[in-house]
């Protein structure tokens, strides 16, 4: 956060300083209210631009083996230009590459979910899915298979076709 606003005070100083060269080629005849404007119109533009890559950019960086299951957009008022284009302003990847199917419960396979939120760390959570029956559980390494608590999903979830396609398991 230290480095976007160190960017967004140069942003200011560049659009202030275009307005002050028009300033310059108009021999001063371009309004002085221009220097804040441009000033003002290029620090906003960073934040918006830094807003919507902040997902790309994620994105691009999980290891191969972990999949984008699903994005949360949002409009919000003061964001106005959300409304035209919605921002994703949180993710949910699986570590495919690292799951496991059950010896006991071929239809329940173990994995880790990361859940990706703006200017917030990661978070692991490890689920358990249970492909046969739609459902998912958080996965706690002393319970046994009668002290999961399953929530149930729906059969287009993205998680449960993601985590059921990866290992092959139709439901």
């Amino acid at each position: 956060m230290f480095w976007e606003f160190i960017a967004t005070i140069f942003a200011g100083l560049g659009g202030a300083g275009i307005a002050l060269l028009l300033r310059h080629l108009t021999k001063k005849k371009a309004p002085a209210w221009f220097v804040p404007a441009f000033a003002g119109f290029a620090m906003l533009g960073l934040q918006i631009q830094g807003e919507y890559d902040w997902y790309p950019h994620q994105a691009s960086l999980l290891p191969k083996g972990i999949v984008v299951v699903k994005t949360v957009q949002e409009k919000t008022l003061w964001r106005p230009w959300s409304y035209i284009y919605p921002q994703t302003v949180r993710f949910i990847a699986a570590d495919m590459g690292h799951s496991a199917v059950n010896q006991r419960h071929p239809d329940w396979v173990l994995v880790d979910l990361y859940f990706f939120e703006r200017r917030h760390s990661a978070k692991r959570v490890t689920q358990v899915i249970d492909c046969k029956n739609n459902a998912r559980s958080n996965f706690f390494k002393t319970a046994q298979d009668s002290t999961f608590a399953w929530h149930k999903l729906k059969s287009n979830d993205p998680i449960l076709t993601t985590v059921c396609a990866g290992i092959g398991t139709t439901h």
